[in-house]
């Protein structure tokens, strides 16, 4: 039963029973054999909660007519965040734009890509690095698409440990939660310390542009890294009610810097290579053969669409969010997309030596230089992106509830939802878990050949190492974590709004 059909419900609860649908968090879960959603309705809905008196529907409107004393409030938000176990802590002070300036301020994809591209000059030349791109945005977008309706029908701040819980079979539930739950906070501390890290990085070498004798001491880099952590940091802490405001100004910033450098290089530029240049193969540098080297560029483009599951943990601190959550996480996906692709076309065809570039520490800043011929402006632009600036677990935690969803059905284990994608999103549960397999498995290879102990790829050590640690935790304390119980009936009440 989609949003904006008929939905005919009667609560059979009564007086204290039905002020207790809406403010009993720990109600039994549904039957794990019933279907969710093809239960025997009657036409006539009844509908009890705190505070209001009891509304029958006899149009035909369903629960839209039935809850529309809670229109104008965040009750009904909170009773669908009751309705999956969790009480409401929080204050949703954060706007649709609030949430997509907090979602593009994770990904920035421009900027992301900005930090690696240099790998995918190594593995096919300017080939692989816009087609590399766009290849990436159909992968990224397909994952994205398929979460984002997950997030629509189980809106909550626990994000993919809680879909998971909610989706899992009864019996590997709490294991699977538990786990997609630590791997979920391992990846977002990985995607911190590597954004900090490229700010740092790019620091320096924007030190080193200007006297290349200059060799920044790793001590130096720390140093900076630190600074960046406590200015980062520091609006969480000193005025934890102007975040809103902060990421709004944030999504202008970096949108605002796009247009600016954008223009500029293609004002500034003197010299245009042909679009053979652009499609020309063969000029990896990797010892890959061209095939694999190809993919393993598509793995490190995905980087400009990290952390697109942002939107999702304010979902607590958003009016409507079963709406307007996915709504930021495929906005983010389009801004990102919009913003990395014209800008890196304008860079390739507008680099004029590509071994500088690769030979560069900062190689986004020497190809500013070949276009603008002004250290000044290269300096300017790269400062723009490094004030901006202020990923393999995320993404398979992305990809383990849609694999859940795919095999146990989708139209038994989703209630009603704002945002439905019918048939394409079984296309997106059964590629979201094949596609992160494929290129999680590239992202493990050594980035170059031959290996030597410089450049190993040291991700697949990290990686079981991190899943041990949380079999670990899993055994000592594992027990302790019990998970959220949900009240279907008032799931799917709540759902359509």
């Amino acid at each position: 039963m989609a949003c904006g059909q008929n939905a005919s419900v009667t609560s059979p609860r009564h007086g204290a029973e039905g002020e207790a649908l809406l403010n009993d968090a720990t109600v039994p879960t549904h039957d794990e054999g019933a279907s969710l959603l093809s239960e025997s309705m009657p036409a006539r809905v009844k509908t009890f909660w705190s505070g209001h008196k009891s509304v029958a529907n006899n149009s035909g409107d369903g629960s839209e007519l039935a809850l529309e004393p809670l229109r104008d409030s965040h009750d009904l938000d909170n009773a669908h965040l009751r309705a999956q176990g969790h009480e409401a802590a929080l204050k949703r002070t954060f706007s649709p734009l609030a949430a997509l300036g907090l979602g593009f301020s994770v990904t920035n994809s421009w900027v992301g890509y900005l930090s690696n591209f240099g790998q995918n000059l190594v593995y096919g030349g300017p080939q692989n690095v816009v087609f590399g791109l766009l290849v990436a945005t159909a992968v990224q977008w397909t994952i994205t698409l398929g979460l984002s309706e997950v997030a629509s029908a189980f809106p909550s701040a626990g994000g993919q440990y809680h879909f998971t819980f909610i989706l899992a079979p009864t019996k590997h539930k709490r294991f699977a939660a538990f786990v997609v739950g630590w791997m979920t906070l391992l990846g977002w501390w990985v995607i911190t310390c590597s954004g900090v890290s490229l700010c740092a990085v790019s620091v320096a070498g924007m030190i080193r542009f200007w006297h290349e004798a200059f060799e920044a001491a790793r001590w130096q880099i720390y140093l900076i890294y630190l600074a960046s952590v406590v200015l980062t940091a520091a609006p969480l802490f000193l005025a934890p009610r102007t975040v809103p405001r902060f990421v709004q100004a944030t999504l202008c910033l970096s949108v605002s810097g796009f247009v600016v450098i954008f223009c500029m290089l293609l004002g500034l530029k003197k010299h245009t290579q042909p679009g053979s240049f652009i499609t020309r193969s063969g000029l990896g540098t990797s010892g890959w053969s061209p095939g694999t080297a190809w993919v393993l560029g598509v793995g490190n483009a995905l980087y400009a669409y990290g952390g697109t599951d942002g939107a999702i943990h304010i979902a607590e601190e958003i009016q409507r969010p079963g709406k307007n959550i996915p709504r930021a996480m495929n906005l983010t996906m389009a801004i990102g997309f919009s913003t990395a692709f014209p800008l890196f076309l304008a860079l390739m065809f507008g680099v004029t030596d590509i071994d500088a570039v690769l030979n560069s520490s900062l190689p986004s800043m020497q190809i500013f230089y070949q276009i603008s011929q002004s250290k000044g402006i290269a300096t300017f632009m790269m400062c723009w992106v490094v004030v901006v600036y202020y990923i393999l677990y995320l993404n398979i935690t992305y990809a383990v509830p849609q694999g859940i969803l795919a095999t146990r059905g989708r139209k038994k284990s989703l209630p009603e939802r704002p945002f439905d994608l019918g048939s394409v999103g079984l296309v997106c549960n059964i590629l979201a878990p094949l596609l992160v397999t494929v290129f999680g498995t590239f992202i493990c290879l050594p980035p170059q050949l031959p290996v030597t102990t410089i450049n190993m790829n040291y991700t697949p050590v990290i990686l079981v190492g991190l899943f041990g640690i949380i079999l670990g935790l899993w055994f000592t304390r594992g027990k302790k974590f019990i998970g959220p119980k949900i009240d279907w009936e008032l799931l799917n009440l709540t759902g359509c709004k």
